[in-house]
């Protein structure tokens, strides 16, 4: 939904394939100074302490709290005589209140705002990892398309940025066959050489075609035979191709496949499109495409690979750095799906949508990040049946943040408010909130029962903050305008933000 990316259109993430690509670079330097709340003065009621003369603020009432002056007056008790002017005051160790600092800048009206319905959110100083603001911020709750910047970082530490899924060729075990190998590479492109389907830099099916026929050929034992049999091998990823909890209405909306290791442009209806109806049946298409590249009548069926079959021919995806980009900038099911699964098969947990809560936990642990309490249902965020923290959120991009590891990646194709992919709509960050225009770098997220918005905030102070604010139950599409004004508000503030 959301993200299948189409915030523009009906998934807050399922992005136009016109969105752009991130540009970063001086993201920095877009740093506006904005006056913040002025401190409201009150009459502080003091209490004396132990003899310490410690004196705190009452606090504010009434449905929105608002900052209030802290008094560092000193209370004196009425002085008991003492007996003799030889007797020293005994001193009591650790008794003196320390003041700490004191935030002023509130958002606590916006957070009230009815359009963000069950709110919850986090908010960090990246830098020292201090939390400035919280509501709910412990509790696992479904993200919709955020998911993805796990997925994403699973995928960094399990296969690594410059694995590339491959398809292949092969021969078959009957005279004159062929198969047909799906390696988990969803973006393998129907379109011909020269041409970019959605996605970028994809792989092309007809060169595929062209390396088989020419090994095939090339081969005297071959000779007097053809290829008159091609047999279709999907079995790198088990069935289901589609996850129970995932409305069916998804695929034929065009924002998201069955997931099959063999299928060619995400299964679209029109491969130029991100958002595309996909069919009952990827892997006959795929079958289909391939066998008009091939001369003469083909007998198609479906198998797997003999064990130590000679190769042909094959081609590889685009890198895992590059397939985490076209991911995230657009919010691409497919990509997240395929990352998830190629986790799964890599780590040895598996091959199905029930192997993927195992393999990205356990991809993620390397983080060092606490996951108590996560659930992962699938690779892209569509099912209701995830559940994450906002607070695991806000540490693993102060680590993205960082550019740890490999984490890099991961900032390079998070969307830009007003600048690029799915936060450059204009229904995103517009109006006041367009102050913030350059300055989030985050994911978006939208599925029917929630919307979502999480990464990374240059503030006007020049404080780098990291976020995730969850806009979740009985919402409407108008909670994306609720949620980046308080993002907004979030960089006004900067490391005065309060948490009142």
């Amino acid at each position: 939904m959301e993200e299948s990316d189409a915030e523009l259109n009906r998934r807050a993430d399922s992005e136009s394939p016109d969105a752009g690509t991130t540009d970063h670079s001086g993201a920095v330097g877009f740093v506006k100074r904005h006056r913040v709340a002025s401190l409201i003065g009150a009459s502080a009621v003091a209490f004396a302490l132990l003899g310490t003369g410690a004196v705190f603020a009452g606090a504010s009432t009434g449905s929105t709290p608002e900052p209030v002056a802290i008094s560092t007056a000193t209370a004196s008790a009425t002085p008991t005589p003492t007996p003799t002017a030889t007797v020293p005051p005994r001193t009591v160790p650790g008794t003196e209140s320390v003041a700490s600092r004191l935030r002023t800048c509130s958002v606590a009206e916006l957070a009230t705002d009815p359009r963000l319905g069950s709110f919850q959110a986090q908010v960090v100083n990246a830098n020292t990892g201090e939390i400035l603001f919280d509501r709910g911020g412990s509790t696992p709750s479904r993200t919709a398309s955020v998911l993805k910047v796990l997925t994403s970082a699973a995928a960094l530490a399990v296969l690594g940025p410059d694995y590339r899924a491959t398809t292949s060729v092969v021969r078959g075990t009957e005279p004159g066959q062929i198969v047909l190998v799906g390696g988990g590479d969803l973006t393998l492109s129907r379109t011909s050489t020269g041409e970019e389907s959605t996605y970028a830099g994809a792989a092309h099916l007809d060169a595929l075609a062209a390396q088989a026929l020419a090994a095939w050929q090339a081969d005297p034992a071959n000779a007097d035979q053809r290829i008159s049999s091609l047999v279709l091998d999907s079995s790198m990823f088990g069935d289901p191709g589609w996850e129970p909890s995932w409305n069916r209405k998804e695929l034929t909306d065009g924002y998201m496949p069955e997931i099959t290791a063999l299928q060619v442009d995400g299964d679209r209806d029109n491969p130029f499109r991100s958002t595309s109806e996909r069919s009952d049946d990827p892997i006959g298409r795929a079958g289909e495409a391939f066998q008009r590249l091939l001369p003469g009548s083909i007998e198609v069926s479906r198998g797997t690979a003999p064990a130590g079959a000679a190769v042909l021919a094959s081609v590889e995806s685009q890198p895992v750095s590059t397939l985490i980009q076209q991911s995230l900038i657009v919010s691409d099911n497919a990509l997240a799906e395929m990352l998830a699964r190629l986790v799964a098969v890599k780590s040895g947990a598996g091959n199905t949508f029930a192997a993927l809560n195992q393999s990205t936990i356990a991809g993620l642990a390397g983080y060092g990040i606490d996951t108590t309490g996560i659930v992962i249902a699938d690779g892209s965020g569509l099912s209701d049946n995830n559940a994450v923290p906002p607070s695991y959120l806000t540490q693993l991009f102060r680590k993205i943040n960082a550019r740890e590891g490999n984490l890099g990646v991961i900032f390079d194709g998070l969307p830009v408010a007003g600048r690029s992919g799915s936060l450059s709509y204009s229904d995103r960050f517009s109006g006041a909130s367009s102050v913030a225009d350059g300055a989030v770098f985050a994911k978006t997220g939208w599925i029917d029962t929630g919307y979502t918005l999480s990464g990374i905030i240059h503030a006007a102070d020049g404080t780098p903050l990291t976020f995730a604010v969850y806009a979740l139950g009985d919402v409407s599409d108008n909670a994306k305008q609720a949620i980046d004004t308080i993002t907004a508000a979030f960089f006004t503030c900067g490391d005065n933000l309060s948490n009142n």
